[in-house]
């Protein structure tokens, strides 16, 4: 022991300097002669019997600021890693060539398209390295047994992935020259979009965060699968790279607790910790990579650090006293930064000559020799070792933190410097400098042109390429627009119990009627077991608790306790092929779950049907950003908003009522979105949701509002399916009156539309006037139809005008038209342009917040009870001269409405 660290062992507090020598020496001994598994394994020991003594732990979740893997226990990669280093070049070429001339073309239209160079420079080993050795393709459809591994694209590096497209035959020149120019056909989206590029991107991941909670509820899903029995998935890998400063995100750590509690070991996370952020550093003052390695290992995941390339090897081995490696561990990130910002003499100075002993170390390499040492995730050999080790982990998922450069080899233009992201544009000195740094053959004269490169297909490199590919069953990354599986969804008449009429004083609510739809279909011997109902902790108030003792809830590991109500009929069963996914309070969860399973058509080639079912006011306002995304990625399913409109949930108030879920479901083009008011209208909707995307496999999916009220259900008027999908259908007739009785139509969706109908007694017994009850169970659909009709007309002057579905409708009758929901005006305002001319249309709804009392006095206070839905009846009456002006203001004091109270958008 030498002096300095006897006088550190004093001033620690150590008692016995000896004893603790010893300690540490039969400690080095084990690990030197049975390794590091040994030594683990006895302090596990030692540090369980001191728990047992109640001795006070400190505990550290973070190790040395050095890589996970010894040298000597790097699996080699067994790859022509010559080969291997002339495609990386030629790849980093090409997906900076493509960028920079995206940014050359037509100035007079700005001349800026944007992209990034950057990301795919820093992530250019680790791609190769798991294109060449480990990620799997799907060959299931050429005879074989391997699904695919899944890969989730860090989004901002897709141009290198374009470029390795591009050399493997699979992407034209003409559409890397078309990089961000989609609207002609042949252009490549920005970021992974598999709406734009459907047989290609299979996950979008550029709206950050996403991709991480996304990814770990996919591999659990792939776990569901194989335990249910309905895909063999034992030997796939999900694959998610995302960048250090993504991290950030809430959604990118929010789920790492539940890969650790089910083991999910096909997952693998690579973080490409390049130390910076879009604009500067994401940890300055702190170590991100240790910062990760915490809260990674204290989850219970399988940490690997990759830190440092081959040529830190030998430096380390002749560190004896750790001076260099508390050197790398007390360097900050930002001051990392500033050494690949600059050179090996100022890395010499600044890094080395922090402590003589590690000035010393360097003082036989030059400075190119100091400059030339890499962080690991630019060392191929280290990459593939640090993969193998990921790949073949058992018991846990796994994730690797992979130091990086941003901006590797673009040298002034952007290597780790804080504008790296943002360098979209490069000099013609930049290029050449990126030209000579990788040795790319393209000759002075033609650099002007920037020309993409692409060798022989004849030479030994891409004879290499393709080998490797075939090797791994195909092409990376593919998409499968649609399953080669095939259903026929049960007839309509099949769900009869919820189309019928209830019985004479019997009461039910949608939700109800969603329930028994579901469990009639559940029932199904084909399509039963696909179905996969999802729960966000509220499956009591859904009224679906008898789906635990039927089919189960998922839990990989079984029911290891027993329930407390195990004695009764609907008790809580977990089973490790439940059907069931119970997701917890955790409403992001639970639509990564259902974006698993609506996509698995594609991901896996089965045809699931998930219904997630929860709040309405927790879903688009909650989880808009992955409402958008499932709708990227062209998902399939039932989104199910129970409790829903603004006036329905008694006592619950303003961050519980939802007034505006349709509006946000109709900004997703794909969305299909309902508020139906009646247990047939229910059944309806959702078969022709099942024939759409089941049978049709068309990709859009659709969202239903659900009610907590009972009432009578009148049953299907046969006849009026096609025009409940449409959108709106005369529910009820108005009364016989005398023959000149003024008219009005009376529209109206989910709970309010009952209200139309006690609004229809009050106009004929108070006013003699006569109602037509339209029931519209999607305003979003009618302003849809509408739309289109009106884009024919425009684009078709000289032919016959198409007339939209709500003209059709309400042109066979006359008189205003009154519409009034549970929601915002700007719900039933969509459809005011395609009312038939000279019509009078007023709306109620929900404008302002929610708050708290019974729901009648909600509807009183946001004015769209049967009282409003009658004054202003009466006031569309007046304007067309059909009734006094008078009689709109009796009307109020009739019924007690308070003329002068505040507006409840501002109450």
């Amino acid at each position: 022991m030498s002096a300095n660290d006897a006088n550190n062992g004093r001033a620690a507090g150590d008692l016995d300097a000896q004893e603790t020598r010893e300690w540490m020496e039969a400690l080095t001994a084990v690990i030197e002669k049975e390794g590091p598994e040994r030594a683990h394994f006895l302090l596990e020991q030692l540090l369980e019997e001191a728990r047992q003594h109640s001795v006070d732990m400190p505990f550290s979740a973070t190790t040395g600021y050095v890589n996970t893997i010894e040298p000597s226990e790097e699996a080699h990669n067994p790859g022509n890693l010559e080969l291997e280093g002339r495609l990386r070049a030629y790849m980093r070429w090409n997906a900076m060539a493509m960028v920079v001339k995206a940014n050359r073309l037509n100035p007079a239209d700005g001349g800026d398209l944007g992209g990034h160079i950057s990301s795919f420079q820093s992530l250019a080993h680790m791609f190769a390295v798991g294109f060449n050795h480990f990620w799997h393709a799907d060959n299931t459809d050429n005879g074989g047994t391997h699904g695919g591994d899944l890969l989730y694209i860090q989004g901002h590096s897709a141009p290198g992935v374009y470029a390795r497209a591009f050399m493997e035959g699979r992407l034209t020149e003409e559409q890397l020259l078309n990089f961000r120019q989609e609207v002609d056909g042949k252009g490549l989206s920005s970021y992974p979009h598999p709406k734009l590029m459907p047989e290609f991107w299979q996950f979008p991941t550029v709206s950050m965060g996403l991709g991480p909670i996304m990814a770990i509820y996919q591999a659990r899903f792939l776990k569901y699968l194989h335990a249910r029995g309905i895909a063999d998935t034992s030997q796939r890998k999900v694959w998610v790279f995302c960048g250090d400063g993504e991290m950030d995100e809430p959604e990118s750590l929010g789920a790492i607790g539940l890969a650790a509690r089910e083991k999910l070991d096909n997952l693998v996370f690579v973080v490409n910790c390049n130390l910076q952020r879009l604009d500067g550093p994401v940890r300055g003052n702190g170590k991100i990579i240790q910062e990760l390695e915490g809260e990674f290992r204290g989850s219970g995941w399988n940490v690997i650090k990759l830190l440092w390339g081959r040529e830190w090897d030998a430096l380390l081995a002749r560190d004896k006293d750790g001076a260099l490696r508390k050197i790398m561990m007390d360097t900050l990130d930002g001051d990392y930064q500033a050494m690949k910002a600059n050179d090996g003499a100022f890395v010499r100075k600044n890094f080395f000559g922090r402590d003589p002993r590690t000035l010393e170390l360097v003082s036989k390499m030059s400075d190119d020799d100091i400059w030339a040492l890499r962080r690991g995730g630019h060392d191929a050999q280290k990459v593939y070792a640090a993969f193998h080790r990921a790949y073949h982990h058992e018991g846990q998922p796994t994730v690797l933190l992979v130091k990086t450069v941003k901006g590797y080899g673009m040298g002034k233009a952007g290597e780790g410097k804080n504008t790296a992201h943002q360098t979209k544009k490069l000099s013609d000195e930049d290029i050449r400098y990126m030209r000579d740094r990788f040795n790319v053959p393209i000759p002075d004269s033609e650099l002007p042109k920037i020309p993409f490169y692409k060798p022989a297909d004849d030479t030994p490199e891409m004879k290499y390429l393709h080998e490797r590919r075939k090797a791994l069953g195909g092409y990376l990354p593919h998409r499968r627009a649609k399953s080669s599986e095939s259903f026929t969804v049960p007839s309509l008449e099949t769900f009869k119990a919820v189309l019928e009429p209830t019985a004479e004083g019997r009461e039910i609510s949608t939700t109800q009627a969603y329930v028994r739809f579901l469990t009639q279909l559940l029932r199904d011997q084909a399509l039963g077991p696909r179905v996969v109902p999802i729960l966000v902790d509220e499956a009591r108030t859904f009224g679906m608790e008898g789906l635990f003792r039927q089919i189960g809830i998922y839990n990989p590991k079984g029911q290891q306790y027993t329930p407390v109500d195990k004695d009764q009929v609907m008790y809580y069963r977990e089973d490790k092929a439940g059907q069931i996914l119970q997701e917890g309070i955790n409403e992001a969860g639970g639509m990564a779950s259902w974006i698993a399973a609506a996509t698995s058509y594609s991901t896996n080639n089965r045809i699931m049907v998930p219904f997630y079912v929860y709040y309405s006011m927790f879903g688009f306002q909650r989880i808009g950003d992955l409402a958008w995304a499932a709708g990227d990625m062209q998902a399939r399913g039932f989104l199910l908003g129970g409790t829903s409109g603004r006036t329905t949930l008694n006592g619950e108030g303003l961050q519980h009522e939802d007034g505006h879920s349709h509006i946000l479901a109709g900004t997703i083009p794909n969305c299909v979105s309902y508020d139906p008011t009646f247990a047939h209208e229910v059944a309806v909707i959702m078969h022709h949701g099942l024939k759409r995307m089941v049978e049709r496999q068309e990709n859009v999916f659709y969202y239903l509002t659900l009610l907590n009220e009972n009432y009578a259900m009148p049953g299907l008027q046969p006849g009026t399916e096609e025009q409940i999908i449409k959108g709106m259908y005369l529910c009820k007739q108005a009364p016989a009156l005398k023959a000149d009785a003024p008219t009005v139509q009376l529209l109206g969706s989910g709970s309010i539309l009952r209200e139309s109908f006690f609004a229809q007694e009050l106009l004929e017994k108070d006013w003699g006037v006569a109602a037509n009850i339209w029931s519209c169970p999607s305003f979003n659909e009618l302003t849809r139809d509408g739309q289109d009709a009106e884009r024919w007309n425009l684009l078709h002057p000289t032919e016959t005008p198409r007339t939209a579905f709500v003209t059709e409708q309400l042109g066979k009758t006359t008189g205003p038209v009154i519409a009034s929901t549970d929601y915002m005006k700007n719900y039933a305002e969509q459809i005011r342009p395609f009312l038939p001319k000279g019509r009078t249309y007023k709306v109620l709804g929900t404008d302002g917040f929610g708050r708290s009392d019974f729901r009648s006095k909600l509807r009183e206070h946001f004015e769209i009870n049967r009282h409003y839905i009658v004054v202003a009846a009466l006031k569309a009456l007046s304007e067309e001269g059909k009734v006094p002006a008078a009689k709109v203001a009796e009307a109020i004091q009739k019924y007690g409405i308070k003329a002068d109270k505040i507006n409840p958008l501002y109450a």
